[in-house]
């Protein structure tokens, strides 16, 4: 669709005739104006909305963001001047989603400068939610139909090592003997005494935890029952009825969590949507919006988006069919790229439905493009375009034979080629001067050369003035980040480069694993390996010197409490002793509910630290809340550092602190979306990590070529996008490889496109086969789009025998 639709006389006439010339706000129309006019012609498709569904298909670097909170502002504005005349109390308001708390905070921002400083409006009517925060507000205002007491239920985010998810597998192996024993037989069983123990060990603790997991997020997420996976598993021929062993652990999950008040993020989603069922909360629900704006849409997963689609719609639910019905109106605008769809193979989020949307959208023309982008120097745009067409037509090939389809749901790209901005756009420095080529192609001999060659363009690059430029490392997983953190440390300490390993500075598991270690050592101090493990967080925490802690561990009371006949402790040991017994006294003196706010302090946290702790803190003695002694606190504590992922609280913008000038960051090629730096390194690009390949583990073998939980995913992912048949075995492992293929091509399309300046890309000849042991290398062949690159972008491909001179 080309840009004029949204831009004729005719349709910006359309657009402002409601703002009328008697306007109570003076000049209101020439500043909505203004605001339209300083955009992309992208961006001014999403500033001309005035009603409907609207799909926005935006590149990576187009300033969808900006564009979302211009288009929203002007929305504000033009809703402000409809009900000027009126009671404040009959406005309406916008509701805004995004992805990420730091997403909406930024994009909060955004829209509130938009208000104050370009339209002089008040900084009022609109909200600012992620999905999970609009569904519990929804669900917290109407409990008595979202059946969820928020002062009585727990949120949890379980992991496949979770009690309940445990508990689950056992219940279900107690009632269903049958078929547990065919799934321990497997393939072939000798019936061998060790054999069947080592195999029951793989079942109950990696393969049905995994299944269940998997599963119960999949289905809950997409609104599905065990019942309905029952239903669906009689449609398969599997031997071990996956689905249906499937739906049997989900069931008792929910009953566990059912029977002891607590709620995953899924039942969030789930409660809001039970109070729309009902037809006066939805009529009040969507009596207060008048339009939904949704960023990062290609990460919706089906109940997410129908929530959106009800609180959107005039008189409706909101089901599928509503964006083409003439008599209702969705004002819908969702903005994503389903080339940036990268959480599909670990979470529900499934592209396929933004890229319906799209295609729902295009056939009533509503669907608007962004492709100008002004983020990347040209030759970085040219190689991400060239690496999107290559894999798509490599996918093609592969999948139909060489006989192209139009039907892209089998490339892992929407066709959609990145174009530079426009002479005069308003972004400053648009599609910046390359540094060098811009694009550098290398090949080390293996992973210490790479390091070599990485070691000497960083300093190159931050030789004259370091304050002047950001730079990122983007690695597939963070045990390349930890030893690539290790390996550039004297180096960045002699250039005075800052080193910011974003996997070690950022993972805050450390608040509840240190606040657990003082505990056990509170409780049980003359055990030495709980006094070694306090003693470790303190050392950690530089709150007593480094020293030989197995020598003070092995005598626990006499370092606690030494007699006169002791020998003389040092300083260093004095120090350590007195801190130990101050943490015992106020074990003594403060109330059990306390202690974890005072250890928090003691450990001398941070503002975000602190705030962590409180959160951790609030929800021990929650749960504790019946059975409240230090056996308790520990149990819950326990339980929460060895099987949840407990999500720290955010107390600086996380932007700032990755993309900080003067720094060299080491960050994850998931955690960068979103971000950018004047130059991006891409080492280690091995096909065994991109695309990377399903692995089935050796212990695991006997069941088959293939794992329970990735084929009971694509399965029902099958059946929710209507699929004729479910797949087999065979074919839904097929199809789920295709899923993770596609996916992680999309990571590094993400990744290329977050270099503003320089992207420098390596694969070294030889490398780990796995990060766990970086000492093992072997020969490792290239992720296959690398030597693409390097054939169409000779130019940029490095001379390594020319350097080493």
């Amino acid at each position: 669709m080309s840009d004029s639709k949204f831009t004729t006389p005719v349709a910006q006439e359309s657009l402002h005739s409601e703002l009328s010339e008697r306007s109570p706000v003076p000049n209101l129309r020439e500043k909505i104006l203004a605001i339209r006019n300083s955009l992309r012609p992208g961006q001014q498709q999403m500033a001309d909305w005035g009603s409907g569904p609207l799909a926005i298909s935006a590149v990576p670097g187009a300033g969808k963001s900006t564009g979302m909170a211009a288009a929203a502002a002007i929305a504000i504005a033009r809703q402000y001047e409809r009900y000027a005349q009126s009671r404040p109390s009959s406005r309406r308001h916008l509701v805004v989603v995004t992805f990420t708390r730091s997403a909406a905070a930024n994009i909060k921002a955004k829209i509130r400068k938009f208000l104050r400083d370009d339209l002089s409006l008040p900084q009022t009517g609109f909200f600012v939610y992620t999905l999970h925060g609009l569904a519990l507000n929804i669900a917290s205002r109407h409990s008595d139909l979202s059946g969820l007491q928020l002062e009585n239920v727990t949120l949890i985010t379980p992991t496949q090592s979770h009690r309940f998810i445990r508990t689950a597998v056992e219940q279900w192996i107690a009632n269903n003997p049958g078929i547990y024993l065919r799934l321990l037989e497997g393939h072939q069983f000798d019936g061998e005494e060790t054999e069947r123990l080592r195999r029951q060990s793989v079942l109950r603790t990696e393969v049905l935890p995994e299944l269940a997991n998997t599963v119960i997020h999949e289905a809950k997420s997409s609104g599905i029952s065990p019942e309905k996976l029952r239903e669906w598993s009689k449609q398969t021929t599997d031997e071990y009825t996956i689905l249906s062993v499937a739906a049997g652990l989900y069931e008792q999950y929910q009953n566990l969590m059912r029977s002891r008040d607590f709620i995953d993020y899924d039942d969030m989603i789930l409660a809001a949507l039970r109070v729309l069922e009902n037809d006066s909360a939805r009529r009040i629900e969507q009596n207060q919006v008048f339009a939904v704006f949704e960023d990062e849409a290609q990460d919706s997963s089906p109940l997410q988006t129908q929530l959106l689609e009800i609180l959107a719609s005039d008189g409706h639910k909101g089901d599928k069919s509503s964006i083409l019905t003439p008599h209702t109106s969705l004002n819908l605008v969702r903005v994503g790229d389903p080339n940036q769809a990268i959480n599909s193979t670990f979470t529900p989020a499934d592209p396929i439905y933004f890229r319906q949307f799209c295609e729902e959208c295009d056939r009533i023309e509503r669907l608007a493009t962004m492709d100008q982008a002004g983020r990347s120097t040209r030759i970085i745009i040219e190689a991400a375009n060239f690496a999107l067409k290559w894999i798509n037509n490599q996918s093609l090939a592969k999948t139909n034979n060489g006989q192209q389809t139009p039907d892209n749901r089998q490339v892992p790209f929407r066709l959609q080629t990145i174009r530079p901005v426009e002479t005069g756009d308003p972004q400053k420095n648009a599609n910046p001067a390359p540094i060098g080529r811009g694009l550098e192609l290398y090949t080390p001999h293996d992973i210490h050369h790479t390091v070599e060659l990485l070691s000497q363009r960083v300093i190159e690059l931050f030789g004259e003035d370091p304050t002047q430029n950001s730079a990122a490392i983007l690695v597939r997983e963070n045990r390349q980040g930890r030893w690539l953190s290790e390996a550039l440390a004297p180096v960045c300490k002699e250039h005075n480069i800052t080193l910011y390993d974003v996997g070690e500075r950022d993972r805050r598991s450390h608040v509840p694993q240190e606040i657990l270690a003082l505990l056990q050592f509170c409780d049980r101090p003359h055990s030495p390996d709980y006094l070694k493990s306090a003693l470790e967080a303190l050392v950690q925490r530089q709150l007593i010197p480094t020293q030989d802690l197995n020598a003070l561990a092995s005598l626990p009371e006499e370092f606690l409490y030494p007699g006169p006949l002791a020998a003389p402790q040092t300083e260093t040991v004095q120090k350590a002793a007195r801190l130990c017994r101050n943490l015992l006294r106020a074990r003594l003196e403060l109330p059990l509910y306390q202690l974890i706010s005072f250890l928090a302090l003691t450990l001398n946290y941070d503002q975000a630290e602190l705030a962590t702790a409180d959160k951790l803190a609030e929800r021990v003695n929650q749960q504790i809340a019946g059975n409240s002694s230090m056996g308790g606190m520990l149990s819950a504590l326990s339980e929460i550092v060895s099987s949840e992922r407990f999500e720290p609280v955010e107390t600086e913008d996380s932007e700032e602190r990755y993309t900080r000038r003067g720094q060299l960051t080491i960050i994850t090629m998931h955690k960068a979306k979103g971000l950018d730096w004047d130059y991006v390194f891409l080492p280690f690009l091995h096909e065994n990590l991109i695309p990377g390949r399903f692995w089935v583990p050796p212990q695991s073998q006997f069941l088959g070529d293939f794992t329970l939980s990735e084929v009971a995913r694509a399965q029902i992912r099958a059946a929710l996008h209507g699929e004729s048949t479910i797949p087999d075995v065979t074919e839904a492992w097929e199809q789920a490889k295709h899923l993770k293929i596609s996916e992680e091509y999309r990571l590094l399309y993400v990744a290329m496109t977050r270099a503003k300046r320089l992207v420098w890309m390596s694969a070294a000849q030889k490398a780990p086969f796995t990060w766990s042991k970086p000492e093992n290398l072997q020969e490792q062949a290239p992720c296959p789009v690398f030597p693409a690159l390097k054939r169409q972008f000779p130019e940029c491909v490095a001379n390594l025998a020319v350097m080493a001179k």
